[in-house]
């Protein structure tokens, strides 16, 4: 698969420089740009749930005092029962994702890993900070994104059988059937899981490490005592244990992407990958595709390494209209 281009490495290993990476969001400086007000946009250029789980308000404890060591293991319970987390596999939660991104590559052993590209870029600007060299063949470890972002490509359980490999699924909940997460109880494997993007809610700060748990025991080490804060152990634990509401919004985020693929495809736009929270769409000129959509205060998400592909998220019920005007006009 093709390397991203956004990212410029030094003819000296011991300087290598990084450009900042590209993400969706940035909303602030499309209205800078095109003009407008948050409540005139419609922001698809993530892949956030657009109807969050309804969170239960925090009593004020969970504000004042530090995080309980009961509230922690029941979000852990319910954590396990909702992923179905092997036997003999340790969790860890932490605030955000990002957070064990940034962590990871120094619980591992080597120097060279595999990250297959285009995906998520903060693998590997992590693995790059840590002194690790890309390489693709003979790595000592594998990261993938699964299904993987952009594009929405499935591993299998062959392509994670190795001696060390990373599994992020952030973006896997959208499918019960998927997960890889029978793996995580293998020595050397550690498969991530973000709560921002199923459940919506993303300024919460919540995500996971599965794994080895020597590996676990290294990262809580790093991240140390009292990462997620007492409201985000309340939500979190509530949202995993309500497996009810995860079913209906499987099934709303299947039918609102098939309705997302009806509108696109009317104008002239292949659907080409992605998942039921966003939509990888081939176009004739990405980026004049997307100052098409801003004109009407619709943000989208392009990419450096590609002219042709666009992204688009999910509308929220009221977002639709505004939607479908955009992509008629």
């Amino acid at each position: 698969m093709p390397r991203n281009l956004y990212f410029i490495e030094s003819m000296h290993s011991t300087d290598t420089k990084v450009e900042p990476r590209d993400h969706g969001g940035g909303l602030d400086s499309a209205i800078a740009q095109w003009g407008g007000t948050r409540a005139e946009w419609v922001d698809l250029s993530t892949g956030i749930n657009p109807l969050p789980y309804p969170a239960p308000v925090p009593p004020v404890e969970d504000w004042t005092a530090l995080p309980d060591t009961n509230a922690q293991a029941k979000l852990d319970r319910a954590a396990r029962s909702f992923w179905n987390v092997p036997d003999g596999a340790d969790i860890l939660a932490a605030p955000g994702a990002s957070v064990l991104i940034a962590a990871m590559p120094a619980v591992f052993e080597g120097r060279y890993v595999d990250i297959p590209e285009p995906t998520y870029n903060e693998h590997r600007a992590a693995f790059l900070h840590h002194g690790w060299d890309l390489r693709d063949r003979s790595a000592d470890l594998r990261v993938v994104v699964h299904p993987n972002n952009p594009n929405g490509h499935l591993w299998t359980q062959e392509d994670v059988n190795l001696r060390q490999v990373v599994v992020d699924e952030s973006f896997a909940d959208v499918r019960a059937d998927i997960s890889l997460i029978s793996r995580a109880a293998d020595p050397g494997c550690l498969v991530l899981k973000s709560f921002g993007k199923f459940w919506g809610l993303a300024g919460l700060r919540l995500g996971f490490a599965i794994g080895d748990p020597a590996l676990i025991a290294d990262l809580r080490g790093r991240i140390g005592p009292w990462a997620v804060s007492g409201p985000a152990l309340r939500i979190g634990t509530a949202a995993l244990s309500d497996k009810d509401w995860a079913e209906q919004t499987r099934a709303r985020l299947s039918a609102d992407a098939t309705r997302l693929d009806k509108l696109m495809q009317a104008r002239g736009a292949a659907q080409v990958g992605g998942t039921s929270l966003f939509r990888l769409y081939a176009v004739d000129d990405a980026t004049q595709f997307q100052n098409h959509l801003a004109q009407h205060r619709i943000w989208s998400r392009i990419f450096p390494y590609s002219k042709t592909w666009l992204r688009l998220g999910l509308p929220g019920p009221e977002q639709w209209a505004q939607t479908e005007a955009a992509l008629r006009a």
